[in-house]
């Protein structure tokens, strides 16, 4: 049975949640004492600091994405190299046997242009296949058994820049879902934190009860902080 891809649970970025886990466990620290009587002491602090360092030190998605653009890159190259020993091939064809003859139409390079990567592939294993059976009709056109080995060779480093690409698009597939469970564990375990902080501070301190409040991004609580320290400094001037 496939598994069922894992959902985020938190709806702003991984760089924002590892920031605002990290101040929260900082101020968690500092309230060490009150953290300790919920049973959220020193070791479950420092076990969640490692879950968010752990997070921090997975490859980005930005860096998959780079080296699964680069390996496209280099399967776009092989691909093109196929093409052009294939085209060596039948240009030396073509002055056997007419391009609507049965014999060269068996090579079946017709619209080579418009061919997925598999039906290339499978193209250029048959242009060797039919080549070395046609190759007694073929030599007098200056076709060498250097020109099949060049297809050949070709169409192996062709399906292996194929299978490396598919690996690194598998290896991101991986990694975004190692990210989003490893953010989820982080987030459900930020949320506790926060809870306490909160329940702690509530008839207490304002201030620090503010701390342990969760925002959607590090931007929003800039922007609230923002405002916040605007409308006292208003009211020291209507003062």
């Amino acid at each position: 049975m496939k598994k069922q891809s894992t959902n985020r649970e938190y709806n702003f970025p991984d760089a924002d949640l590892y920031m605002q886990c990290m101040e929260r466990i900082r101020y968690a620290e500092r309230d060490i004492a009150d953290f300790t009587t919920y049973s959220f002491g020193k070791e479950r602090i420092q076990s969640f600091k490692d879950l968010c360092t752990k997070l921090d030190n997975l490859p980005s998605d930005d860096e998959m994405l780079g080296e699964q653009m680069d390996f496209t890159e280099k399967k776009k190259t092989a691909s093109e190299q196929l093409k052009v020993a294939i085209r060596s091939v039948m240009t030396r064809v073509a002055i056997k046997y007419n391009n609507r003859s049965g014999r060269y139409r068996k090579f079946g390079t017709s619209k080579m242009g418009d061919m997925t990567d598999a039906q290339l592939l499978f193209c250029g294993r048959r242009v060797v296949r039919v080549a070395l059976q046609l190759f007694p009709f073929l030599e007098e056109t200056g076709l060498s058994q250097i020109h099949i080995d060049k297809v050949k060779e070709c169409a192996r480093l062709f399906e292996d820049a194929i299978n490396r690409k598919h690996d690194k698009v598998s290896d991101r597939d991986i990694l975004v879902e190692s990210r989003t469970d490893l953010g989820n564990q982080m987030y459900r375990e930020f949320i506790v934190l926060c809870n306490i902080g909160k329940d702690i501070w509530v008839d207490k301190d304002a201030v620090k009860y503010e701390q342990y409040v969760i925002y959607e991004s590090n931007n929003d609580q800039k922007k609230i902080r923002k405002a916040k320290l605007a409308k006292q400094a208003s009211l020291k001037l209507e003062k």
